[in-house]
């Protein structure tokens, strides 16, 4: 054996444990988290583990961070990319095709006129008024349009954007997802709303970013109108996959464009370092899809779904604490106002145009 193959092998255990270290801290880092969110005073706001997870990890990514080991940084970042994936995949077992075809097509109208326009409205505001780069403005207009955190967490894996940028739009989706729960409920019984149960259900699940803020908003109404919001909630939810199809269609564009006029202009046959790439389809989008059919044949015991989600709800908090550790706020400072801005635009539009959307949509299936 040469002496080069015995450095390699030398150096392999240490990068191995420094990373299983890496991943046990911020697996016992999410524990604390999830203690902490089940507290009555964060639980009461609708603050579920994955939002304070993110919050608690850049707490002490910026403050604490020197107090790690270095070689942990490898375990850190796979919680924060590989387990990403594996979680969002899972979170399929929480939707059900029959809870969807409870509300029928009005409830599937209003996700995807809500969905659409949202990631519309926030991408071009984001790029075009408030100038942030697109990764940032994709984010924030996925986590208003589609389902909070969860959704950031699974366009941040797509796009493969830098930690700070989903953390910003993450703080987003805590304020106007927490002003939400607060404001819809006063807003619906001071009669400003104009809608009936079936209304309420509908703007309530179709505009509220987070699964546990539009359950905490609704609950206030009555629980006919939550059980409808949460379902109309969880139909934005099943929209990733589709959704996450098409980004990954339309980020393969730019690069086969250039690899097209690389070609021309080389002329050879060959593609360099600039070729094309395969369409990013995102797996773990196509596996959330594969766990939503098998939750909606009842395939495995109650007992074990319910145990399975909160393994996914651990993974995913753990993510998210990954992400927190890795953001840095003198990034977030350069496009924070920016990108809170155009959550605001579209949480005027949330209300103003959600609001609209659901009034036309009760009265087309009336």
């Amino acid at each position: 054996m040469s002496s080069s193959s015995s450095t390699t092998l030398a150096h392999q255990p240490p990068s191995t444990i420094g990373q299983l270290n890496g991943i046990l801290f911020v697996a016992l880092f999410a524990a604390a988290v999830t203690r902490l969110a089940a507290v009555p005073a964060i639980a009461n706001l609708g603050l579920s583990p994955l939002i304070v997870g993110i919050v608690a990890g850049a707490v002490y990514g910026n403050a604490l961070r020197d107090g790690m080991p270095e070689s942990w940084a490898a375990g850190v970042n796979f919680s924060a990319r590989k387990l990403l994936r594996i979680a969002v995949a899972f979170f399929g077992l929480r939707v059900s095709l029959q809870e969807i075809a409870q509300v029928g097509v009005p409830g599937l109208v209003e996700s995807v006129v809500i969905v659409v326009s949202t990631l519309a409205i926030g991408t071009w505001a984001g790029m075009k008024i408030m100038k942030l780069d697109r990764d940032t403005a994709l984010l924030t207009a996925a986590g208003s349009a589609i389902c909070g955190a969860a959704a950031v967490l699974a366009f941040e894996s797509t796009l493969q954007s830098k930690p700070h940028k989903s953390a910003m739009a993450v703080g987003s989706v805590v304020l106007f997802g927490t002003l939400s729960m607060f404001l819809y409920p006063v807003l619906y019984r001071a009669g400003w709303l104009h809608l009936d149960t079936l209304g309420a259900g509908l703007f309530f699940g179709g505009t509220i970013h987070e699964v546990a803020q539009v359950v905490g908003a609704a609950s206030n109404v009555s629980p006919e109108a939550t059980h409808i919001a949460t379902i109309v909630k969880m139909t934005r939810v099943m929209l990733l996959v589709p959704v996450l199809l098409v980004l990954g269609v339309w980020l393969h564009r730019p690069a086969r464009s250039a690899s097209a006029q690389h070609g021309h202009a080389s002329n050879s046959g060959h593609i360099g370092h600039g070729g094309a790439r395969k369409i990013a389809v995102p797996w773990f989008a196509l596996g959330f899809l594969a766990l939503v059919v098998v939750n909606s044949l009842h395939m495995l015991p109650a007992p074990v779904t319910q145990t399975v989600n909160l393994l996914d709800t651990f993974a995913l908090t753990m993510a998210m604490t990954a992400l927190g550790i890795e953001t840095r706020i003198s990034q977030i400072r350069q496009a924070g106002p920016r990108a809170l801005t155009t959550g605001f635009i579209l949480y005027v539009w949330l209300i103003g145009g959600g609001l609209a959307i659901t009034w036309a949509v009760e009265r087309l299936f009336a």
